[in-house]
């Protein structure tokens, strides 16, 4: 049995309200040819493919998002982890995109997500309260967004998780998201087949009130995991091009 849905609509704020279904059924293949992947920035990505645009956490441009360009992308459907300003900044969007920002089950447009609930920091969540991660398939491809989790994953959220195709994993450390070690022992949990690396700091950092470290520290604690670097914010991912062995891709952010 589905878990009680809940939607909100960004350009209303973060009010919520009691649905069933969110849309009509996509065709089988339109689910199956691919999805490309747009990184704006922090762990701010746009997802588009199946006729769907999904985004996901956009941020206040502070701190350590400070030289990054507000995320103001038109989208179907906005997914944030959690209401702190790096991650969930729905102010000033375009349209009105339909919000989720709870753990549960929800339909929309015939893809099904899961938002599953991880400390977002180290002492269960006194701090920083809970983090969502979204789990979702689009354009055949499994992914699961880790948004700023910073607890392990435990085995009730592995078996929710399942072996995703993609994981973006925060990498960068501070008091609310997964330091290198962290991140390096989440990979291993999960298995994914690709990761993308989020919340490492970059130039866009504020050098005075940015505690996050560069992506690097990460890719050093992998040796033996093959990294791919990308001139460009964007790639395209489709289910019969991913590796069977976890590999990581950088996207770089052009400033």
């Amino acid at each position: 049995m589905k878990r009680r849905e809940l939607l909100g609509y960004a350009g209303a704020g973060l009010a919520t309200a009691l649905v069933t279904n969110f849309g009509s059924h996509l065709p089988v293949n339109a689910q199956s040819n691919g999805v490309s992947i747009q990184w704006l920035g922090h762990t701010c990505f746009l997802f588009t493919g199946g006729g769907i645009k999904i985004l996901v956490n956009p941020f206040r441009t502070l701190g350590c998002t400070a030289g990054y360009r507000a995320p103001k992308i038109a989208a179907d459907l906005v997914l944030i982890s959690s209401q702190l300003l790096d991650e969930g900044a729905v102010e000033g969007l375009p349209g009105n995109p339909q919000l989720i920002y709870q753990p549960g089950v929800y339909e929309f447009k015939g893809l099904r997500f899961q938002g599953i609930s991880i400390d977002h920091d180290r002492i269960g969540g006194k701090r920083f309260g809970k983090n969502t991660a979204w789990k979702w398939s689009q354009g055949g491809v499994n992914i699961l967004h880790l948004g700023g989790a910073a607890a392990p994953i435990s085995i009730e959220q592995k078996i929710l998780t399942g072996r995703p195709d993609v994981a973006l994993v925060p990498v960068g450390g501070s008091d609310k998201a997964y330091n290198a070690q962290e991140a390096k022992q989440a990979v291993e949990v999960l298995n994914p087949k690709l990761v993308i690396p989020t919340h490492y700091r970059t130039q866009a950092a504020d050098p005075n009130s940015c505690d996050i470290t560069p992506v690097d520290d990460f890719l050093a604690l992998m040796p033996g995991v093959n990294v791919r670097r990308s001139n460009g914010d964007t790639m395209a991912v489709n289910a019969q091009g991913l590796p069977e062995s976890t590999e990581i891709q950088v996207l770089s952010y052009r400033f």
